[in-house]
C-alpha cells in the first residue's frame, strides 16, 4: 500500500495532463499468492488431496491472467519477482534522447536534480524529501523561484507511448520474439504444472519433467536475449540491470525442483535422512541437523506444492 501511494502521488516531474491512477497489479499478485496457500489448505481440509487441485488451478489461472494484463500494460517489460515488484526502469532502446536544460534534466533522462532516479519508487521518495528541504531553505530566493518556474514551463511530459508486440517484433526481430516467448512461458508455467498434477498426480514424473522443460526453454530464450547485447548485431533486446538480476533469480529457482515430488521423495529426502543418521552421534550438530531435516520435510509435505511462482 505504501508503494502504491508513492507510485501514484504526483511529483514535479509529472506536468501536463495527469494519467488516471494505475491498477495496483503488484499488490493484487501478492495478495493472490498469499491467498493461494490458504485456498490449498482449506481445499485439502474440506475436499481432500485430489480435489484440492481444482481450486489451486483456479487461483493459478487468475494469477496468470493478472500477470498477462500487467505484462501488456507495462509495455511488455520483464516481470520482476513474478510481478510483485514494478518494473519502472526505462529501456534505452525506446527512450528519447537525454540532455540537460538550464542545469535540470529533461523528463525521461532517468535522474533528478540530486542524481536520483525519479522513476524509481525510492528515488521519487528521496527526491520529494530533498525538494521539501530545498523549498524550505530557499523559499525566499526569488532567482531560484524564477528558475524553477522557467524550467517547469519548458518541461515536456514523459512519453506515454509504450511498446507494442508489433513494435518489438519489427524493431528487435528474432531477439524480441525470443524475449516475448520466454516471458510468456514463465507466466504460464505454474498453471501448466498444476493442470498436469491434477491429471497425472503429484507422484508422476510427467508434471515435474514438463515444468522443468518449460522453465529451461523459457530461461534459454531470455539468456539468448541477454547474450545478444554483446553480439554486435544490429537488432538486439537490451535488458536493464534489474532484469539481469531477475534472470539470475529465476535460474536460482531451479533449486526448487529438488524439493518437488517425485524427485524429493525418491532422492532428496533419502539424502537428507542419510545425512541426519551420519551426524546423529555428533553432539549439538546432530540435534540441529535433525531439526533442520524435520523442518524441510514438513515444509515440503504440508505447506505448499512448491510451485515456485
Amino acid at each position: 500500500m505504501n508503494e502504491h501511494i508513492i507510485d501514484t502521488t504526483p511529483t514535479q516531474m509529472h506536468v501536463g495532463p495527469v494519467e488516471p491512477n494505475p491498477f495496483p497489479y503488484s499488490l493484487c499478485i501478492s495478495a493472490i499468492k498469499d491467498l493461494e496457500t490458504v485456498v490449498e489448505v482449506a481445499a485439502q481440509h474440506y475436499f481432500g488431496d485430489d480435489k484440492k487441485w481444482n481450486f489451486i488451478a483456479v487461483t493459478e489461472a487468475i494469477k496468470v491472467l493478472v500477470r498477462l494484463i500487467l505484462f501488456r500494460n507495462s509495455g511488455y517489460k520483464m516481470l520482476l519477482h513474478g510481478g510483485d515488484t514494478p518494473n519502472i526502469e526505462k529501456h534505452s532502446d525506446f527512450s528519447s534522447s537525454q540532455h540537460n536544460d538550464g542545469g535540470f534534466p529533461r523528463p525521461g533522462s532517468g535522474h533528478g536534480p540530486n542524481g536520483l532516479n525519479p522513476w524509481n519508487l525510492e528515488g521519487r521518495a528521496l527526491s520529494a524529501l530533498s525538494r521539501f528541504g530545498e523549498n524550505a531553505r530557499m523559499s525566499s530566493d526569488t532567482v531560484w523561484l524564477r528558475r524553477v518556474q522557467h524550467q517547469q514551463a519548458i518541461m515536456e511530459p514523459p512519453s506515454s507511448t509504450r511498446p507494442t508486440i508489433s513494435m518489438i517484433l519489427s524493431e528487435k526481430g528474432v531477439q524480441g520474439a525470443l524475449f516475448l516467448m520466454g516471458e510468456v512461458l514463465f507466466i504460464i508455467r505454474p498453471l501448466m504444472y498444476v493442470l498436469f498434477i491434477r491429471k497425472y498426480g503429484i507422484r508422476s514424473w510427467i508434471p515435474w519433467s514438463l515444468s522443468l522443460a518449460v522453465d529451461a526453454v523459457g530461461i534459454g530464450f531470455l539468456t539468448q536475449v541477454a547474450k545478444s547485447r554483446d553480439g554486435g548485431k544490429e537488432q538486439h533486446y537490451h535488458l536493464t540491470a534489474s532484469e539481469q538480476d531477475e534472470l539470475k533469480r529465476r535460474k536460482l529457482l531451479w533449486a526448487l525442483y529438488l524439493m518437488r515430488d517425485p524427485f524429493f521423495t525418491k532422492y532428496t529426502r533419502q539424502r537428507l535422512e542419510s545425512t541426519e543418521k551420519l551426524l546423529e552421534p555428533v553432539p549439538v550438530i546432530g540435534f540441529l541437523t535433525a531439526k533442520i531435516v524435520e523442518l524441510v520435510v514438513g515444509a515440503q509435505t504440508r505447506y505448499t506444492y512448491m510451485s515456485g511462482s
